[in-house]
């Protein structure tokens, strides 16, 4: 079953409708979902899809052209193409006027193997695939090179491509489709551990509970996410071992750059360029309080925003020695220990202002929103440090939003609330400030009656965050 993914979906559809050549570019993560949306888009249409192989050229000019050949039902005896170039010329002059959609899935594998492959494809675009109706897909699980080799500026397909789409994590929302049966906290509690990768959510067995599901996936060596982080830098970086000290450091809780070196002993110069290589793969990010100039600010933090890697890097990475050994059960136990506030922050605050941004896109928020940020900082008025979990500004006007997360099963709403509704004073020069309260657990009536007085106070519960 298909479950999310509609604005990728409708992105391609836009494209296939208009007429003429169309060429698109996706691509991200393995087990991200990029060939089940491509199959979803291609279903109801005339279509054929090339997956190529980690081998030779040959090989795969040899598939390639047996797929043309089951396509268009040529004689199983006719020899294939010689060229990747005779084999998109053939192309471009039997189907000339069909719309066709030619997937060329894992396409940096043939890329690799054939160092003129993107030569070629820029001068069959230019001489003879424009003049068609075709529509073709070049995707690839590779980041580094699509972005580098095939939509960089020294790439010889730069420009030719009519669409792009880096294919990321689903939001708390679109994953939960897959978990429907789990009550609301499971929903937020398993998006928190592994994030919106659509295969990883599809291994949840229904059967089992939250904490069984997570014993049977990360801490056991068996266990189908037990290694998957290491796969997946291995397939993208040359220097795995590196990169899994960084991350590691950064889910221990190291966040600025100074305490990241000091954790790692990594030279400060070669680890900007680490954390660099990780932010363009979207592991991590690098955030700046709200209102400060990325520029000039030294105070931003990294932080993980791909849940399943602050998960496996905070509580699997250290302890596999212990897990291989068989004592998997018991560090299981021991990380749900720490489960909640690992939830609390950031995954919990991550999950609101993904939220907000729903409303934001249904027009339900009081403004239209521009950006979701936090603060931190000094209190002038106490000389304190203090922060906001979210901010959220206004597009057009001076309007803000200030918000407070509380993944927690005993809490005062009313003095929590309060806080919030002081912090106003940390954001001075605001035309208008909106409060939205979000709580692991329901609300006192106390609670209930100051949002009910109070028109720029909102308490959001669980039953809010999946009401869509």
């Amino acid at each position: 079953m298909f479950l999310g993914r509609e604005k990728e979906l409708a992105n391609l559809e836009k494209y296939y409708a208009k007429s003429g050549f169309q060429l698109a570019i996706i691509y991200g993560r393995r087990r991200i979902g990029k060939t089940t949306l491509i199959r979803e888009f291609v279903k109801d249409k005339r279509s054929f899809l090339f997956s190529a192989e980690e081998a030779n050229d040959y090989l795969n000019l040899t598939n390639f052209s047996a797929k043309i050949q089951e396509f268009f039902t040529f004689p199983t005896s006719m020899p294939s193409f010689k060229s990747w170039s005779d084999a998109f010329s053939w192309i471009a002059q039997a189907a000339k006027n069909e719309r066709i959609v030619i997937v060329m899935d894992e396409y940096p594998y043939a890329a690799l193997a054939n160092k003129s492959l993107n030569s070629m494809f820029q001068h069959v675009i230019d001489h003879e695939l424009k003049a068609t109706n075709l529509f073709i897909i070049l995707c690839g699980s590779h980041v580094g090179f699509m972005e580098n080799e095939i939509l960089g500026s020294k790439s010889p397909l730069f420009g030719r491509r009519t669409t792009q789409m880096k294919i990321l994590p689903m939001d708390y929302y679109d994953s939960a489709k897959f978990i429907k049966n789990a009550t609301n906290k499971e929903k937020i509690a398993y998006y928190s551990c592994i994030g919106g990768t659509p295969y990883y959510l599809e291994r949840i067995d229904k059967n089992l509970s939250f904490k069984e599901n997570m014993k049977e996936l990360f801490f056991d060596i068996s266990g189908y996410l037990y290694d998957e982080p290491m796969m997946l830098l291995q397939q993208e970086l040359r220097e795995p071992t590196q990169y899994n000290t960084i991350i590691h450091a950064i889910a221990s809780g190291c966040v600025t750059l100074n305490e990241i070196y000091q954790f790692t002993e990594i030279d400060k110069n070669v680890l900007s360029k680490y954390l660099k290589v990780l932010i363009d793969l979207k592991i991590v990010e690098r955030i700046y309080p709200y209102g400060s100039n990325s520029l000039k600010n030294k105070n931003g933090q990294y932080m993980i925003v791909e849940n399943f890697f602050r998960f496996w890097y905070r509580f699997v990475f250290a302890n596999r020695g212990a897990i291989e050994g068989g004592q998997g059960e018991v560090i299981a136990e021991g990380a749900f220990n720490y489960l909640s506030n690992f939830i609390g922050e950031p995954a919990f605050e991550i999950i609101c202002r993904q939220y907000l941004n729903r409303l934001n896109e249904h027009k339900k928020l009081p403004f239209v929103a521009g950006a979701y940020e936090k603060w931190w900082g000094k209190d002038k008025l106490t000389g304190d440090s203090n922060d906001i979990d979210i901010v959220v500004s206004s597009a057009f006007d001076d309007s803000i939003l200030l918000g407070k997360c509380k993944w927690k099963s005993q809490l005062k709403h009313v003095k929590e609330i309060n806080k919030l509704l002081q912090k106003d004073r940390l954001i001075l020069g605001k035309t208008s400030y909106y409060h939205y309260f979000f709580s692991k657990i329901h609300y006192s009536k106390e609670a209930q009656k100051i949002a009910e007085k109070n028109k720029f106070l909102t308490l959001v519960t669980l039953d809010d965050l999946f009401s869509f």
